[in-house]
């Protein structure tokens, strides 16, 4: 093969064998870059991710900056990275296939760094409870209780000035979850939407009209004018026959009304029916009282 033409062949098979770094997130080529052994450019990419990133790209961000810095023999520098993971998230746990030697120096930097943050948990937990924020008191002490729990922080939670910390935060996460106000309770459903009954006149088809049991008119008092008497009452008869209100719709004289008014009331009647189902009846009576020797 010709010179130029080994040349070209190079180029290729480093571009094919290169990390494709172009378009890629900061942690996709950080992980190519370590992969390809290059650990100083891995970390010059790992210190452009965004401010913003999210929690686990933070975290993975940092894990990686640690395997670099094992990888290049900066161990001071290693286990910076992974005390600012465990302050980052002190509940973290790395995937099982991390190295031993990795695993051990996360595990140190943990009982190292867990003791402090811890405290600091409790503190802003305690402050959030002193000012009344007693959901967030909650949960931050729910927080420290859980890093006590921490294998990793067996011996130091047993020592001060950790050996109490564990009590003092149940007591107050305890004392948070009472007092948070329990929610509102859900606004009543709403009240049925009753309709009336409906009235009927016998206008309608359907209707089977009233039969009078009792409705007898009251004496008329003193003398009938020369023509007669006459007047309409109308009764508004209930679904058990009995007569549920009556008014005057053409007035006799007013001594007389008030007899037919309250002797209307005692009137008794078999019910309108609709479907053999007893309704309400608005019925309307003619009133006519003759001169005494018609009556």
């Amino acid at each position: 093969m010709r010179p130029a033409g080994m040349l070209a062949a190079c180029v290729v098979m480093m571009l094919a064998t290169s990390p494709r770094l172009h378009g890629q997130d900061p942690l996709a080529s950080a992980r190519q870059l370590y992969a390809a052994a290059e650990y100083e450019e891995a970390l010059r990419v790992l210190d452009g991710l965004p401010a913003a990133a999210a929690r686990e790209e933070r975290q993975t961000a940092e894990l990686y900056r640690a395997l670099c810095f094992v990888a290049l023999g900066r161990r001071a520098d290693a286990d910076r990275a992974l005390e600012t993971l465990v302050t980052q998230n002190p509940m973290y746990r790395p995937a099982d296939d991390l190295s031993p030697r990795l695993r051990a120096a996360f595990t140190d930097a943990r009982r190292r760094v867990l003791p402090v943050v811890v405290q600091q948990q409790y503190a802003e937990a305690k402050t959030a409870y002193d000012r009344k924020m007693f959901v967030d008191a909650a949960t931050g002490f729910r927080r420290v209780i859980d890093v006590l729990n921490d294998p990793d922080m067996a011996q130091s939670a047993s020592q001060p000035p950790l050996a109490d910390l564990r009590t003092l935060a149940s007591g107050f996460h305890d004392l948070s979850v009472k007092a948070i106000a329990p929610p509102p309770p859900p606004p009543p459903p709403p009240a049925p939407v009753v309709l009336p009954p409906r009235i009927y006149t016998g206008d309608e088809r359907e209707v089977v009209p009233p039969v009078a049991i009792h409705q007898e008119l009251p004496r008329f008092p003193g003398a009938v004018r020369p023509g007669g008497v006459k007047g309409v009452v109308e009764v508004l008869i209930d679904e058990g026959g009995a007569v549920e209100s009556a008014s005057m719709l053409v007035p006799t004289i007013a001594s007389y009304d008030k007899l037919l008014l309250a002797a209307a009331s005692r009137w008794l009647y078999y019910p309108a029916t609709v479907d053999g189902k007893p309704v309400k009846f608005r019925k309307r009576i003619q009133v006519t009282i003759n001169e005494p020797s018609q009556r």
